[in-house]
């Protein structure tokens, strides 16, 4: 077989050029397909078939059969003839053609009449053979693709096929295409003339944008009406290789570990083709153009140059020695052919990281430190190491530890976080007169163990020499603290104890030892300088304020005449025995009580200062004398510490009492004291709280001050009685009744001492008609019983007072109120005020009213006063005055 080309010549030129190449191989591949591969697949599928060239230093086959000029050729007039050859790899069945190529100086008319014989595509119809007219029958054709090359360079439009029906030669017809790219967007790109049926391509097509056009061809008569079926017209866009591979990203970043063996997977890179990737256009190959530093080895790494893989390929990585690798990465399409394929590159930096490959080693055998004796948390020694590997990661971080030479642990080893060093420090007090040298062996090792296969020793080791310095040290007390137990009680001047101090330096010329006393509290101790013996100066005393739970301190000073002079110090504990040198004490020493509420009992407790056996359980008694003591109180013990006093009279007169209880503690021999108490006796309300304390505060004034209080209530008193008579002298008309009072409502028992000015509408309107002479008194029988006020005090139940016999009918209220008065100066064992009620507040709606209106008829009639004498001689007068009949 020979196949003729012609290859025209771009001005005229002798000479094929790598930018010919593709359409010389679009045109060689056509070719191939035809002769080739249309046929070939009818003899058998899946072959493998080789290609190659008989000039292969010209021409080369690739293994889809296309054809490219390996160089640029001169071409002569001569027509030049190479062969390709092609064989199946596995049958070895081999076929060859004859390649003949002439080139022409210019277009010939038979060129062009090739070039402008366009494909023509005619709609089918086919003849009814059991009709006896024409009948068309319409069928649907699949059109095979389209195929044109992107980037045309024109002329446009571009002629690509022509659409014929064969009913055009009798009808009129009118074509059209409809479809993306032709009425569809993208608009315009492709036309077709309605006359002739030329379908066109307005301008140069791109498949990285649109890679194929699905258009549909229509013919219609000059009314518009269909007389062939569409036809389905499919344009694909054959790629060319116009882009270049571009990396995804311009430095690629990766990281591989010292020491890794061959084959250690590092980093992928990757770059992409806008090109076909099913295409030579778009099929990528990877290459590494250059690696820096080139040491040890330039060849370090290699890549995968399909998938960009990048592993090792030589041993001898080091960080110590080379910390980063520059790969130049190159991306070449056209599988990487360096001729054809565009190219691109990218950068890959590998950074070589650390391992522990290197131990630490100590910058010297032996180390020297020095400190003095009994100090703590000194550093005495700096020691240094190198370590090749990267600081500051656990590679390089060293930790130390003593293997030998401190059997006490006196000493420690820190590590410098910044510097790596290892910082000796004293952690115990040390005794230059115990060790006067330490000499210390150490190690050093990184925080995590070698990497397997290094040959090092995973550790280094040193020796460190301490020497201890002598110092002037403290005296120190033995023991301390020093406790004895001495009993309370010891006199001033006798000789307690002795407290002495030692001086821990033996190396040293020291004077002896000179003592002070530091603290003493309550001054009850000195101490001898010289000999440190101690004495008292005082009675000791366990009930002082200075002694906490039995025990005293005091604090001593020993000093020295060293360089620096020092001192140290001592406490002596004093434990104080309990002796029974205190006696017992009533508490509280003051206590009240309501006058007649049962029980009035009273608890008391007795407190000691002493402790056991020396205090409680305490006894408690009353004085034989003065006799009333027994003959009106009781005390009885309720427990160890506590007993309750009693009133033995059935009620005591409101005041204060003194009430002496001895008390006797359980000590041998025992302590007692005589603790007065005094009680409060007070009227109460009914939540028990005193109601006349200005009473029981004016029980205790003198004799002349209660008579002066008297003289003033009674002048107070007579000049309301005086207003009263006026006002009854006013109203005589009103009031003809007599002024005698009843004795049993004798107006002392109704004057009335207030505190508060009280008020209501009840002050307002003063009855006058209420001080009535005797004689004008109302019967008994009309009167209200057991009426009182509200705020009177009722203790008993309302008694039958007996009936006085009235008065004689004085010339005055003032001569009666005379006489009462004097037969009550002249009684001595009735105070002048026992007859007068003193009230702290009115209260509200009492039926006795207010002081304008007294009323001396108010009261019951025959009533028993006897009772008043069981209230204490300060009532006899009383008793003798309402209970004593007509005398």
């Amino acid at each position: 077989m020979r196949i003729y080309m012609t290859i025209l010549g771009e001005g005229g030129k002798n000479s094929i050029h790598h930018q010919a190449v593709s359409i010389f191989s679009v045109f060689i591949r056509d070719i191939v397909l035809f002769c080739f591969t249309a046929r070939f697949r009818n003899c058998g599928e899946n072959r493998k078939v080789q290609f190659e060239s008989s000039k292969p230093e010209d021409f080369t086959a690739g293994e889809d059969g296309v054809i490219y000029a390996a160089r640029s050729l001169q071409l002569s007039t001569e027509p030049t003839e190479f062969i390709v050859y092609a064989k199946d790899k596995e049958t070895q069945e081999e076929w060859h053609m004859t390649v003949k190529l002439t080139l022409e100086s210019a277009f010939t008319e038979d060129s062009v009449k090739d070039q402008k014989k366009i494909e023509e595509i005619v709609f089918p119809w086919q003849e009814n053979k059991h009709s006896s007219h024409l009948k068309r029958q319409k069928r649907d054709w699949v059109i095979p693709p389209i195929n044109l090359p992107e980037n045309s360079r024109g002329p446009f439009p571009q002629e690509l096929v022509r659409i014929r029906s064969d009913r055009d030669k009798s009808l009129s017809l009118r074509y059209s295409v409809t479809g993306p790219g032709a009425d569809q967007p993208p608009t315009g790109i492709f036309i077709i003339n309605p006359i002739s049926g030329q379908l066109s391509v307005t301008k140069p097509l791109d498949r990285e944008q649109i890679a194929s056009f699905h258009l549909r061809a229509h013919a219609v008569d000059v009314n518009g009406n269909q007389v062939e079926n569409p036809i389905d017209i499919v344009i694909n866009v054959i790629d060319m290789n116009d882009n270049r591979p571009e990396f995804l990203h311009q430095v690629w970043n990766g990281t591989v570990a010292e020491g890794s063996k061959p084959g250690t997977y590092v980093m992928t890179v990757t770059a992409i083709d806008a090109d076909d990737p099913n295409a030579l256009n778009g099929m990528l190959r990877y290459r590494i153009l250059s690696q820096a530093p080139s040491s040890p080895s330039p060849n370090m790494f290699t890549i995968n140059n399909e998938t960009g893989d990048i592993i090792t390929v030589a041993a001898g990585l080091d960080r110590e020695k080379v910390q980063q690798y520059t790969l130049i990465i190159q991306a070449t399409d056209m599988e990487g052919n360096p001729t054809y394929g565009l190219s691109n590159t990218a950068t890959a930096v590998i950074t070589v990281t650390d391992v522990n490959d290197n131990p630490p080693e100590f910058t010297a055998m032996t180390f020297y430190g020095e400190v003095p004796e009994n100090r703590v948390d000194v550093i005495v020694a700096n020691l240094t190491v190198t370590d090749k590997d990267q600081p500051h990661t656990p590679a390089w971080n060293a930790v130390y530890r003593m293997t030998g030479g401190d059997p006490t642990g006196r000493f420690t080893i820190l590590t410098d976080p910044n510097s790596n060093d290892g910082l000796v420090t004293v952690v115990k007090p040390i005794d230059f007169e115990t060790n006067r040298m330490f000499v210390l062996t150490v190690a050093a090792e990184n925080q995590v163990p070698l990497a397997k296969g290094i040959q090092h020793p995973p550790q280094s080791t040193a020796t460190v020499s301490i020497t201890v310095i002598d110092v002037n040290e403290s005296p120190y007390f033995v023991p301390n603290p020093k406790l004895i137990r001495q009993e309370e009680g010891l006199l001033a001047g006798n000789l307690l104890t002795s407290f002495t101090a030692q001086d821990p330096d033996r190396y040293m010329q020291q004077t002896t030892l000179r003592y002070s006393k530091l603290s003493d509290p309550a001054n009850w101790l000195k101490i001898d300088p010289v000999n440190g013996q101690i004495t008292t100066t005082a009675v000791l005393d366990r009930e002082s304020l200075y002694v906490q739970n039995n025990m005293y301190n005091a604090t001593f000073l020993a000093s020295d005449n060293g360089i620096p002079p020092m001192s140290g110090t001592g406490t002596l504990q004093i434990y104080l025995l309990d002796i029974n040198d205190n006696a017992p004490q009533v508490n509280p020493k003051e206590a009240t009580t309501c006058e007649t509420p049962q029980p009035n009992a009273i608890n008391i407790t007795a407190t000691d200062p002493d402790i056991d056996p020396n205090a409680g359980p305490f006894a408690f008694e009353l004085p034989d004398s003065p006799a009333s003591i027994k003959r009106n109180w009781t005390i009885i013990r309720i427990s160890g510490d506590h007993a309750q006093l009693s009133l033995r009279l059935r009620f005591l007169e409101a005041g204060i009492y003194d009430v002496p209880v001895i008390i006797t503690d359980s000590g041998n021999p025992h302590a007692s004291s005589t603790s007065v108490l005094k009680v409060k006796f007070c009227q109460c309300d009914i939540n028990g709280d005193c109601t006349d304390i200005d009473r029981i505060v004016g029980a205790g004034l003198g004799t002349g001050a209660i008579i002066a209080i008297l003289l003033c209530i009674i002048i107070l008193l007579i000049l309301v009685l005086m207003f009263v008579v006026w006002m009854k002298r006013r109203d005589k008309e009103r009031q003809a009744k007599q002024l005698l009072i009843d004795p049993e409502d004798d107006v002392r028992d109704n004057i009335l001492k207030y505190d508060e000015e009280g008020g209501g509408e009840e002050d307002q309107d003063y009855d006058l008609s209420q001080l009535q002479q005797p004689d004008t008194v109302e019967p008994d029988a009309i009167k209200p019983v057991g009426i009182r006020r509200l705020d009177e005090r009722p203790i008993h139940a309302e008694p039958q007072y007996p009936v006085r016999s009235a008065a004689p009918h004085p010339g005055d209220i003032g001569d009666f109120i005379n006489e009462g008065l004097k037969a009550a100066d002249n009684d001595p064992t009735a105070p002048p005020y026992d007859s007068l009620l003193v009230f702290d507040y009115e209260g509200s709606g009492s039926t006795a009213g207010s002081l304008s209106s007294l009323n001396s008829s108010s009261s019951g009639g025959e009533q028993d006063y006897d009772y008043l004498n069981d209230w204490g001689p300060r009532f006899k007068k009383l008793a003798d005055m309402y209970g004593g009949g007509d005398d």
